[in-house]
């Protein structure tokens, strides 16, 4: 740690880089995406869609509370590094209990959790002392009704399941709500806010692509499979140009221009509530290409293409619901995208998969050429 080093929670106007234990932390945290990938891929009914969707949002919004600690209190003692290590800890066990969490590693799920709560709790609590009374009991009550749930079966374990998403609404609520004398524990640095969910994405990413390596596994590599292969991956690269190409430039200082109740309410908006479908969109696609590279020229049963079809839509919709969290326009095309890339369906179940992946390129590049065109003649 050198004397540059903030250690102290955070001031309206100090600014900080992502440090590389917060990556770390990033990297681990992704590994439960990595999970739900796989839950996904196996179990594409309803219920298993809805065990995908309740893990995940259990585990964002305390990966969000991670983030929100370090970006307040940078994790650049020894103590503090510690902590968070441990806060990982806690993750990595929930992650690779994840694909029983529903099952006979239920109990192992919540108490990872409760874990991965009481650390973020110990950590917020030496920064802010009793300012943090207005959420961490409502995080304890969440982790309680997980490991709750670990115990019992039908639908009093989905209400359980219900629950904590319940209290962190409230929570996000109160956090809004801070009096003046407790802004400074609900603040944010706008650069370091920004780079870690960019960061964070990126990683994401990198699923995607890694899912591309497992679907085509041993499958020979003809021309066929190296084209779907690559045209996989040009549909990531497209993916991460709608959100790098302008709007985390865009964010950043937006953000720092806000007034602080309304930087608060914009950055749970866009970064919680419209990063869910955004990641989700990114764990459906990953799950999608597992199951229809390895397929190359074959028709595409239904579930796959849905996958497909629906992790883009999903990631665009999440990406018009950032925009409009920060104010950003146009959204338009991006909207019309949402619905160009759910109906790329027939083309995946009628076709095959390289048709229904071609497809979602085109309809990702035309939705930025369009937005290009636009920007340019409004400049």
């Amino acid at each position: 740690m050198t004397t540059a080093e903030p250690t102290e929670p955070a001031g309206d106007g100090d600014e900080l880089r992502v440090t590389t234990l917060e990556l770390f932390f990033d990297l681990v945290f992704v590994f439960t995406l990595t999970q739900l990938s796989s839950l996904l891929q196996h179990d594409i009914s309803p219920t298993g869609v809805v065990h995908v969707v309740l893990i995940f949002i259990v585990l964002f919004w305390m990966y969000g509370g991670y983030v929100w600690l370090t970006n307040h209190v940078p994790p650049v003692t020894v103590s503090r590094r510690l902590l968070l290590i441990s806060g990982m800890a806690g993750f990595f066990v929930c992650a690779l209990s994840i694909p029983g969490a529903f099952g006979h590693d239920a109990v192992t799920f919540g108490a990872g959790y409760l874990f991965v709560v009481v650390v973020h709790a110990g950590l917020y609590a030496n920064a802010y002392g009793s300012t943090v009374l207005r959420f961490v009991p409502l995080n304890l009550l969440g982790a309680s009704c997980v490991v709750a749930a670990g115990l019992l079966d039908g639908a009093p374990r989905y209400a359980l399941w219900v629950a904590p998403i319940t209290f962190q609404y409230i929570a996000s609520v109160l956090t809004r709500h801070a009096d003046e004398g407790s802004r400074s524990a609900f603040n944010l640095r706008p650069g370091h806010f920004v780079e870690r969910h960019g960061l964070l994405l990126i990683v994401a990413f990198g699923e995607s692509v890694v899912a591309i390596g497992i679907g085509i596994g041993a499958t020979p590599l003809t021309l066929s499979a190296i084209a779907t292969a690559v045209l996989a991956l040009l549909l990531a690269a497209a993916l991460w140009w709608v959100y790098f190409g302008q709007d985390e430039r865009r964010a950043e200082a937006t953000l720092r221009a806000a007034p602080l109740d309304r930087r608060v309410v914009m950055a749970l908006n866009a970064y919680f509530y419209a990063f869910i479908p955004i990641l989700l969109g990114v764990i459906g696609l990953a799950a999608g290409v597992k199951l229809a590279v390895g397929l190359v020229d074959a028709r595409l049963p239904v579930e796959t293409s849905l996958l497909l079809g629906g992790g883009v839509a999903l990631y665009l919709a999440g990406d018009v619901g950032y925009r409009l969290a920060l104010g950003h326009r146009p959204v338009g095309y991006r909207l019309a995208g949402v619905a160009a890339a759910a109906v790329t369906l027939p083309l995946g179940v009628a076709v095959s998969a390289v048709a229904q992946i071609v497809g979602l390129v085109v309809v990702v590049l035309v939705v930025l050429a369009a937005e290009a065109r636009i920007t340019h003649l409004r400049a």
